[in-house]
């Protein structure tokens, strides 16, 4: 046994016995996400080799400290914005200024080009709002547009879904997202503009796979009970869309003055932190919100109460993932995995999209997956300077394979079969597919930029 333990390749072991833990514990076992990944991160550690222990610290005891040290560091790190995010997105919602831009997109492309207007609002609305939110607001449009024209049902659900999870996969303060920049070190504006950027061609691509399975399901509407007729009355488009847009803009600033300039000015750094311009973003949708409803103060703290609750889970579930991530780091993975791969050549942007597919495969959470994979690549890259292209790129790889098969371990895919009306085979069909092609196309775009414009 003390020669296994010994082994350069027991982290493989470690790696294993950590996912199989995670999927039984989440997928078979039923236990919350938080729990499962707090108690696998102990296990790692406890079978783990030469952890950094404290000095007078037993092994034992630090099996168990380190993780909760992890925790707290990724906490802190993502805990604010992600709680300013979820106020962000429920002022939104309750202002009207969601509806706002989705009513004002699909005035603009018409009944013909629905899908569209269909698309980019879940495009947009994605990067503060949850996906599930998202699709709940969405989902009634898409019922109503195909009672309408009584055709393109398929199509309207499949761009809905497209337009939100490409976002959800790659754009912050999207919790995934996020903690991928954080963990692999990349400036968050890069990530951001990388995100829209590189996430215009999948989202593109979902119009034309949806097209295509609405030629061959026909599937019919079901969700009948859903009403779409809400008050158009609210804030106007521009007004609406600056919760999402200052932030992006303030902290995109601060990452460009970042490149073309040695040392930016001490204000850009200021207004482009991402505490201060979530902040910013979170205070006009709070206004808007206060505005809207005409609430007095304490109507709108007990309003804002119930998204910080909802972000509450989500923060603990993303730290969790960040302690399990970094305790398979401590494992000695990176180096595990660099000696395994020594005779031959792997493409890391591959390796990272192929650690990010199994894990989400595996257990379900696109958001466990990104965590994870980040965590395993990084142990493997560290800052990425020895690569021939930014680590923008693996943290895009990443995201991707987040994506590669959503089924019923995903509670994404449940959502969207509930809510559209479409059984499990149908769901596959659509959602499940449009998702795994996402997946592949976003691959394929990545390392084709990553040789034609490495951004080193």
């Amino acid at each position: 046994m003390q020669e296994l333990l010994a082994s350069p390749y027991w982290p493989f072991a470690v790696l294993a016995v950590g996912i199989i833990a995670v999927v039984v514990m989440i997928s078979r076992l039923r236990i919350h996400p938080f729990i499962a990944l707090i108690l696998t991160s102990i296990i790692v550690g406890l079978i783990s080799v030469d952890l950094p222990v404290a000095e007078g610290m037993h092994p034992l005891v630090a099996a168990v400290e380190l993780p909760m040290q992890e925790f707290g560091s990724v906490a802190g790190k993502i805990t604010w914005v992600i709680a300013l995010a979820a106020i962000i997105g429920a002022a939104m919602m309750e202002s009207g200024a969601a509806e706002r831009i989705v009513t004002s997109l699909l005035h603009v492309f018409g009944e013909e080009k629905a899908s569209i207007a269909l698309l980019l609002g879940g495009f947009i609305l994605s990067i503060p709002v949850f996906f599930d939110t998202v699709f709940f607001l969405l989902i009634p449009l898409a019922i109503a547009l195909a009672l309408k024209t009584g055709k393109d049902y398929v199509l309207y659900v499949v761009a809905i879904a497209g337009g939100a999870v490409v976002t959800h996969i790659l754009v912050p303060p999207t919790p995934g997202p996020l903690i991928m920049a954080e963990t692999l070190q990349i400036d968050l504006g890069i990530t951001i503009i990388a995100g829209l950027l590189v996430g215009i061609i999948p989202a593109a691509s979902v119009i034309w796979i949806g097209r295509n399975m609405e030629n061959r399901l026909h599937i019919p509407v079901r969700g009948t009970q859903i009403s779409s007729e809400k008050s158009i009355e609210g804030p106007s488009l521009l007004v609406s869309i600056m919760p999402v847009l200052i932030p992006i803009l303030m902290i995109s600033l601060a990452s460009i003055f970042n490149v073309l300039m040695e040392n930016s000015p001490g204000w850009i750094q200021f207004i482009g932190n991402k505490n201060i311009a979530m902040g910013m973003g979170a205070a006009i949708a709070v206004s808007l919100w206060a505005k809207e409803k005409d609430l007095d103060a304490k109507q709108l703290w007990e309003g804002i109460a119930n998204p910080l609750e909802i972000a509450g889970i989500i923060i603990l579930i993303t730290s969790a993932g960040g302690a399990f991530g970094a305790m398979i780091k401590h494992s000695g993975i990176g180096e595990a995995i660099e000696l395994a791969t020594s005779s031959f050549h792997i493409h890391y942007i591959l390796l990272a999209w192929i650690i990010s597919a199994v894990m989400k495969t595996a257990q379900g959470s696109s958001t466990v997956a990104m965590i994870t994979a980040a965590s395993i690549v990084y142990a493997l890259i560290g800052d990425g300077s020895q690569l021939d292209y930014h680590p923008i790129y693996i943290l895009l790889a990443v995201g991707f394979g987040s994506g590669f098969i959503s089924w019923m371990n995903d509670s994404g895919f449940w959502i969207v079969s509930r809510m559209a009306g479409f059984n499990e085979k149908e769901t596959l069909q659509t959602w499940t597919t449009m998702f795994a092609l996402v997946s592949v196309i976003g691959l394929i775009e990545v390392m084709i930029l990553s040789y034609l414009v490495p951004l080193v």
